[in-house]
């Protein structure tokens, strides 16, 4: 027992050493300089059955502060809730309406739509790639390029802070982010170096780096689009990725069982949908977040005391980001019941893929067996 706790509290300590947890990496606190001519931006939001949100989300977007020429394309991904209709219905100049064709073999939903909301972009400066679900307070665009032109950045992304007020959303909702900054951490991606990432509720994309990447076409199939357009741009030059509350998500989650679908739709492709890694990850869960509670409460002796200081350390590390999103530090200590709930997420995840429903959103399933993940 004894060593199994040493082994828990080993790997926070080196969790904790690679700094991930400090929301250090925010827009508020990033390298910014106002470029002396302001330069173009078009806006791509792919819009799939969007009604309920899609007003507000182009209302925030069109009345942006911004000085240089900007301009706002959304795809109408062949809704049928009337999405098109209503953006239309906002009568904004800076708005254009596409209506997406049908989606072609081999493309995400998402990826497909933006592909020809860019190819009806022209030529501008940057790509504001902005989910339908998300709102901007008006000085987002000049914070995006203004930390793009002080890092000579070819990408910037903001992490939109989510919807967290019911019970389930304040349990689970931190903890999506926390997650992501594990295997992302922020700090990393904005160095040099091979870690890249990027959150596709707002990114902010050089046009000519994404050409010479290959643009959409290049991910096309990507259930983590957000991430391998990181490494994708991150081969061509710097890029950047922080925490903000100027983007904020409009969509509440109804309990939590659409968290979990949400957290289930790309958990087995982030595993490469390799069975191996599946056991791994869920042992590893086991190791590091079950093992130092279970050994804490029922352990003795040093294993006891090596258990709980795993605990601590755990709950410390989140305490950050539960200031960040102004949550009760108390779900510090709740974090070994919420990672048992994402290994469940894992695993549905997985079952998901191998009964063909793999990537489900919105009615498709994009994560399919025999397709290249």
């Amino acid at each position: 027992m004894i060593w199994l706790a040493l082994a828990a509290l080993a790997g926070w300590l080196i969790l904790a050493a690679t700094g991930f947890w400090t929301c250090a990496e925010r827009d508020d606190l990033a390298p910014y300089a106002e470029p002396e001519a302001w330069p173009e931006v078009v806006a791509v939001v792919p819009a799939r059955d969007e009604a309920d949100v899609i007003a507000r989300s182009l209302s925030n977007l069109a009345a942006q502060d911004y000085p240089g020429a900007f301009r706002i394309i959304l795809v109408d991904d062949n809704s049928k809730d009337g999405t098109a209709g209503i953006a239309r219905g906002l009568g904004s100049g800076r708005i254009a309406v596409v209506s997406g064709a049908p989606l072609a073999a081999g493309w995400t939903g998402k990826l497909w739509a933006l592909h020809q909301g860019i190819a009806k972009a022209g030529l501008p400066r940057y790509l504001w790639l902005t989910d339908a679900d998300i709102a901007h307070a008006p000085d987002t665009l000049r914070r995006l390029v203004g930390i793009a032109h002080g890092g000579q950045r070819r990408l910037v992304s903001f992490m939109a802070l989510l919807h967290c007020d019911g019970l389930a959303e304040r349990a689970l909702v931190p903890a999506f982010v926390w997650f992501f900054m594990m295997l992302y951490p922020f700090g990393w991606i904005n160095r040099s170096g091979p870690v890249a990432g990027a959150a596709g509720g707002c990114v902010l994309v050089e046009s000519a780096a994404l050409a010479q990447a290959g643009g959409i076409a290049a991910m096309r199939g990507a259930l983590i689009d957000d991430c391998t357009l990181g490494r994708l741009i991150k081969r061509q030059g710097p890029i950047w990725l922080g925490l903000t509350r100027r983007s904020t998500s409009l969509r509440p989650y109804e309990g939590a069982g659409e968290i979990g679908a949400m957290i289930a739709r790309s958990a087995y492709a982030q595993l490469g949908y390799n069975p191996l890694m599946l056991v791994g990850t869920v042992v590893g869960l086991a190791l590091v977040f079950a093992a130092p509670p279970g050994l804490a409460l029922f352990g003795h002796g040093g294993a006891q005391r090596a258990g709980l200081a795993a605990w601590l350390v755990m709950a410390a590390l989140y305490q950050p980001l539960l200031h960040f999103y102004r949550r009760s530090p108390l779900w510090g200590l709740a974090l070994p019941l919420v990672a048992g709930f994402y290994a469940g997420c894992t695993l549905a995840s997985a079952v998901a893929y191998y009964r063909g429903r793999g990537g489900m959103w919105k009615g498709r399933a994009q994560a399919l067996i025999g397709a290249a993940p």
